[in-house]
């Protein structure tokens, strides 16, 4: 790992940093481009991944859909607590002295999982975000709350989740310890509905005695409010509950999932899956153009939510499943509700497991859309289905300015060879 000692001659496409944080949280690494040149930058890495790992054939690419806004775009961020805080620089006399505390409350440093910057003013999430974290902190030092030491296992308090919606909704959910009481949770709810209840539709704590931070093996506890805050996309309500999974940028979301439905070419007459479906956004918002839409989730909450969201918005025609969408996707599903038309996936990071592969080329779906955040493992697992599939468009979208993280739809039509028969309901093993 290197380090730049001194920059003789910027390039013209370097511009100011405008987070103070930037070079040491480990986020937005991508600042100091031109945002022109970063969704080029990124619209390659989309393109070498095609070519270099997957090896394959496909039409030119369609440019890249650009992020609007830039800053402020995420609706949800986890900030950990931590005894052992990030100093990126010594105390100057000329300035104000450098506060001495070791607690913090931010972002780990790169590759050292025990240091955590102090964050002051984050440019990823809108308000009330910077203002309850900024608040909470000092609070907690006022009252002498100790903060988790990762290295011996110690400390009160653990992550502190803050999500928000465009409908103007704010969830704040607090992670503690197993040291947490009774007394000490009402005082931190207490004090986060006096300071800021108006602007807090949805208040939730955790007790995590765990060594690790995850908290979807854990009860979560709604303090005040409702259980859950409303997102808006076009005219679809969703509901968002602690443990949900749903994508991070509305405003591309939105751009996202058009192209999805585009993608999809629907009639109404189609029968279609939506593996890894999370709470069941992508599902919901084709089901009005398609005969009926089949969801598949690991995480039970959000199919729970996926169900609850169906409701408000009048859809009636979507069957949701909670599991591993590798012992789902079988022939008993496609008995009970026939072999999908249109199949779209939304895999995680790692992509789709083999087995998840071998079943969709089992089904023999007409259309296939792929919607990927990492190009690689989207490439690797086209491969796989290049015998049975040609990649008709690619379309790369920025969902996270400033990093060098890029999401990639692609729209596979299956082979004349590979065609199912119509009305085919059954797959051959």
């Amino acid at each position: 790992m290197g380090c730049i000692v001194r920059l003789h001659e910027p390039s013209e496409y370097r511009v100011q940093p405008f987070c103070a944080h930037f070079g040491t949280c480990g986020g937005c690494k991508w600042q100091h481009l031109r945002y022109e040149q970063q969704t080029s930058a990124k619209q390659q890495i989309v393109e070498d991944a095609f070519g270099r790992i997957g090896k394959l054939e496909h039409p030119p690419f369609t440019p890249i859909i650009a992020a609007n806004p830039t800053q402020y775009y995420r609706n949800k961020l986890e900030f950990t607590f931590s005894s052992r805080r990030w100093f990126d620089s010594p105390p100057d006399s000329q300035h104000k002295p450098r506060e001495d505390s070791p607690n913090a409350i931010g972002f780990h440093v790169p590759g050292m999982f025990d240091r955590v910057v102090n964050i002051d003013h984050c440019y990823l999430q809108a308000e009330p975000s910077n203002a309850i974290r900024n608040a909470f902190r000092h609070f907690a030092l006022a009252q002498g709350y100790t903060f988790y030491d990762v290295k011996n296992h110690s400390g009160l308090l653990r992550n502190l989740i803050i999500r928000t919606a465009t409908t103007g909704e704010t969830m704040v959910t607090l992670c503690l310890s197993g040291e947490a009481t009774d007394a000490i949770i009402a005082q931190c709810m207490d004090f986060l509905l006096r300071e800021f209840g108006a602007r807090i539709q949805s208040l939730h704590y955790v007790v995590n005695p765990k060594r690790n931070d995850t908290i979807y093996d854990l009860d979560v506890v709604t303090h005040s409010g409702r259980g859950y805050i409303i997102e808006q996309l076009d005219d679809l309500r969703y509901k968002i509950s602690p443990k949900s999974f749903f994508q991070t940028n509305p405003h591309q979301t939105v751009q996202m999932y058009r192209t999805v439905r585009d993608m999809a070419q629907l009639s109404g007459a189609e029968t279609v899956y939506d593996l890894y479906t999370g709470t069941g956004s992508i599902a919901l918002f084709l089901a009005r153009q398609a005969r009926h839409v089949v969801g598949i989730e690991e995480v039970p909450d959000a199919i729970t939510d996926a169900h609850w969201n169906a409701q408000p918005n009048g859809i009636d025609n979507t069957t949701f499943y909670a599991g591993d969408v590798r012992l789902l996707l079988n022939e008993s599903l496609a008995a009970r509700h026939g072999a999908p038309d249109v199949l779209i996936t939304d895999p995680p990071r790692a992509g789709m497991h083999p087995d998840v592969v071998q079943q969709i080329s089992q089904f023999a779906p007409r259309r296939l859309v792929y919607v990927s955040c990492n190009p690689a493992t989207q490439a690797r697992d086209l491969q796989l289905l290049s015998p049975y599939y040609s990649i008709e468009r690619v379309q790369p979208i920025d969902m996270f300015p400033h990093t060098f993280h890029v999401e990639n739809i692609a729209l596979l039509q299956a082979r004349p060879h590979f065609l199912r028969p119509p009305q085919a309901m059954s797959i051959n093993h």
